[in-house]
């Protein structure tokens, strides 16, 4: 169980603190850039859907300043590496790692031929590496977020995020929609934020309530989103898209004539039916949030859950315990819904428990997961947080 992570001034300190022993000078700027956890709507983004993510108050963080030099220099406290970028040296590296996301966005600016300024930067993140949180966008936003800083120039939050979005695309080799990006980059405090992906259209959903908590509880299972079944599903979604003769998923409201159309494609079949379902499903649940009808919106996970497992097959053992686990305690716990959040074949649920049993859950289903399998779970709660910003130093 999660023994509370430090709150980000005690962090921030530290990390300005750390940047001047390792660069023996003072940060002139500081980046925060929080994870995000997704409440429903999965694999729905780069289908024109909707999805329904919220910002958590897990944060990376990156102080920095800048060189003098034509070099972005990286050093990643978690990572213990430091690796460098120059300005005229944004081609991709296949297994790059890490520094694949910063490479890229800053490539993007320098296409866009936008006055970049090399800058020293030292990276420490909460955010749970491979849990389906997002910390490959919050690098992405808070090196954007920093370039624009030093660099003296801006872009809007979503030509920002798509431009971090396209970063991800080429330079990670991850097929990503615009989700995680838009949310690091647009969230607002004690809210969830519904997108359309088609518009880019979005509302805020207000998570203002004493009465739920939200519990996110990491399997420890790590997925590789460019080395998983992710890039299959999107590839597949396109090839109903060829088969059907639409320009994308969203075209399709109902399942009405669908079996007929992918009578001899099962597996598209069901990859459609997920995303047609999993719409209706992110627009019921908004307003089942925004109404705080909290059993209708844990009924909406566990559905969403069960379409992922079923249709999407994108869930795993580990998190299948999880969820089932949560759904079949009994009401003392009040548990309202869980499910799995993030690309999936690994990673994290997300889970509506009532505040006053949450602590209890946590303790249980940490327990239980001990008992069913090798490695342990991580269990935290998450509140609704704030988008990305960067700050200068005084």
């Amino acid at each position: 169980m999660s023994s509370g992570e430090p709150q980000p001034n005690d962090q921030s300190r530290r990390l300005l603190e750390d940047f001047s022993e390792v660069f023996q000078c003072r940060a002139t700027h500081l980046a925060l850039a929080p994870g995000r956890v997704n409440l429903i709507g999965e694999h729905t983004d780069y289908n024109d859907g909707f999805v329904l993510p919220m910002a958590i108050d897990r944060h990376l963080m990156m102080a920095a300043a800048p060189n003098q030099t034509n070099t972005f220099n990286f050093v990643s406290k978690a990572q213990k590496e430091t690796t460098s970028a120059a300005i005229n040296d944004f081609e991709p590296r296949p297994q790059e790692g890490w520094m694949a996301y910063p490479r890229g966005v800053l490539a993007g600016y320098a296409e866009k031929g936008l006055p970049l300024t090399g800058f020293d930067a030292l990276i420490d993140s909460r955010i749970p590496l491979g849990a389906g949180l997002s910390s490959s966008a919050a690098i992405e936003v808070a090196t954007a977020l920093m370039a624009e800083a030093v660099g003296g120039f801006h872009l809007d939050p979503l030509e920002r995020a798509q431009l971090c979005q396209a970063a991800e695309h080429r330079f990670a080799g991850v097929p990503c929609g615009i989700m995680d990006q838009f949310a690091v980059s647009c969230c607002l405090p004690k809210a969830a934020l519904l997108l359309d992906c088609q518009t880019n259209a979005f509302e805020s959903i207000s998570l203002q309530s004493n009465d739920i908590a939200f519990l996110i509880i990491d399997s420890n299972v790590k997925h590789a989103l460019a080395e998983s079944g992710y890039a299959e599903r999107r590839s597949q979604c396109r090839d109903a898209v060829e088969r059907l003769g639409i320009s994308s998923l969203r075209e399709l409201d109902s399942l009405e004539g669908l079996e007929e159309k992918l009578r001899s494609e099962d597996t598209l079949r069901r990859r459609v039916r997920h995303v047609i379902s999993e719409n209706h499903r992110t627009q019921a649940a908004a307003d089942a949030f925004q109404s705080q009808d909290w059993r209708e919106a844990g009924r909406l996970m566990y559905e969403s859950h069960e379409s992922m497992r079923n249709d999407y097959e994108i869930s795993c053992p580990e998190l299948d315990f999880l969820v089932t686990s949560l759904k079949e305690l009994p009401s003392r716990f009040g548990v309202f819904g869980a499910r799995m959040t993030g690309g999936g074949f690994g990673g994290s649920i997300i889970a509506l428990v009532r505040a006053d049993a949450v602590q209890a859950t946590m303790e249980w289903i940490e327990k239980a997961y001990r008992q069913a399998f090798p490695q342990s779970a991580d269990a935290f709660i998450a509140r609704p947080s704030g988008s990305a910003r960067v700050e200068p130093v005084p």
